[in-house]
């Protein structure tokens, strides 16, 4: 046994050795098209995950395939995909690959953590509890964290956090930004209640998404609804939702079914209208020559149609190069892709683009906060927050200068600065957001 021992362990000190070359963490910058995103790889021994901070993905397994001296090679079967890299001087040089396409990734050690100082850090005074509710429709259980604050008293109001697009958690986190945290932490130190919970099938919720539309993410909130006036028993049970989140709060509202909403950047003209004007703003603030961009638009707008009409093609590349031809226009190879891409049917997006909330503002009763920024390039405010006359007298519309789609205080409101901004939400619009609650 003793010599046994012995040769395992001279035979483990070779990749021991190799191993402590790449121990720790890894951080590099990914760039796909006009996004940049962290990638962050942390290597334990032979053991490695990778978290993909700006899409909110933590601990991502993988596998360690090789290691030697000087060169790692990871598999990432969760994504289908790949790195390969080499020690270095500075760091390590290497290649990402996933579905066949090779995207270069330098990596440099750290973990590449942001500067969060918003973020939420206890002692806590108020109290949190982890609760369910089910959307009876199709039985998803969504999971979530409820604030109650100190004072807590049957008349306390109690504001549901519905998110923007896309599986998020219950914090809405996105590029290490907590909005829903930090929101819910503002809101309890002046005695207001929240309840936040997981995106369907993401975190610590079920269900599923294959089929899922706005109408699908509506009937989870609803549910949220109806745990809070009759589970916990609050005075007033409203929606605060962000995005499409305050897309379903406006239909939620005009049904009758909230006292009162916070709609931030929550768009009112159609899903179509909105996508156009929406590609049109970030691919010029990612550079793009204005006529390439204009071109493109040209083409999206019919793309768009032929999915509203839910018309398939087989052949979605020669509908593309038909259209191109049709309307004259010259696009990068780039850009044709994502038209393809778009002209494949997809559940969500075929709801949303004909999906429109501009009566239902109109026809909302309840108090109703609509909070845009000027430099949103996502839900522009001159598109969707403009000429509305609210019926309810303690309603209101804000607009306020240089935020962006994630209410930060910004220089441009493109994408790739949301990740590079510290202020996680505007102090200003934390303020107006509580006084609105307190004054229902």
């Amino acid at each position: 046994m003793k010599k046994f021992y012995v040769i395992l362990l001279a035979l483990l000190i070779p990749v021991l050795t190799q191993a402590q070359n790449f121990e720790g963490n890894w951080n590099g910058k990914l760039t796909v098209g006009l996004q940049k995103l962290t990638l962050v790889f942390h290597v334990q021994g032979n053991t490695c995950t990778m978290d993909s901070p700006d899409q909110g993905a933590k601990g991502i397994p993988t596998t360690i395939e090789n290691m030697t001296a000087d060169s790692i090679s990871i598999k990432i079967a969760a994504i289908g995909g790949s790195y390969v890299g080499k020690k270095t001087a500075d760091g390590i040089e290497g290649t990402f690959t996933q579905s066949g396409m090779k995207f270069p990734l330098n990596l440099v050690a750290g973990d590449g953590a942001k500067n969060r100082p918003q973020t939420p850090k206890g002692p806590f005074d108020y109290t949190t509890k982890e609760v369910c509710f089910t959307n009876p429709t199709d039985g998803a259980v969504l999971a979530g964290t409820l604030v109650i604050p100190k004072d807590y008293t049957a008349k306390t109001p109690v504001v549901l956090m519905v998110s923007g697009s896309g599986l998020q958690n219950r914090d809405e986190e996105i590029m290490e930004h907590k909005p829903f945290l930090v929101l819910a932490d503002y809101l309890a130190k002046f005695g207001i209640a929240s309840l936040r919970y997981d995106d369907r099938s993401f975190g610590k919720s079920t269900g599923s998404v294959a089929q899922a539309t706005t109408e699908t993410f509506k009937q989870d909130a609803e549910a949220g609804l109806n745990y809070l006036r009759q589970n916990e028993h609050f005075g007033k049970v409203g929606i605060l939702g962000h995005s499409e989140g305050g897309t379903i709060a406006y239909l939620l509202a005009a049904a009758g079914k909230a006292d009162f909403i916070v709609s931030m950047a929550g768009p009112t003209v159609s899903g179509k209208e909105l996508l156009l004007e929406q590609n049109k703003l970030l691919l010029k603030a990612e550079g793009l020559p204005e006529q390439v961009v204009n071109d493109y638009v040209k083409v999206l707008g019919p793309v768009f149609d032929l999915r509203i009409q839910k018309i398939n093609s087989e052949k979605p590349d020669e509908v593309i190069q038909e259209l191109i031809k049709q309307y004259q226009v010259n696009l990068p190879t780039g850009l044709q892709k994502n038209l393809e891409a778009v002209l494949a049917p997809n559940v969500w997006n075929d709801y949303f683009l004909a999906l429109t909330a501009q009566n239902e503002v109109r026809n909302m009763t309840c108090p109703a906060l609509l909070l845009g920024g000027s430099k949103d390039l996502q839900v522009p405010a001159i598109l969707n927050f403009y000429g509305f006359k609210l019926k309810n007298r303690k309603s209101k519309i804000k607009v306020y200068p240089a935020l962006n789609h994630l209410f930060q205080t910004c220089q441009t409101g493109a994408v790739s600065e949301y990740g590079e901004i510290e202020e996680t939400i505007s102090p200003e619009v934390l303020y107006d957001i509580m006084k609105f609650i307190e004054g229902i």
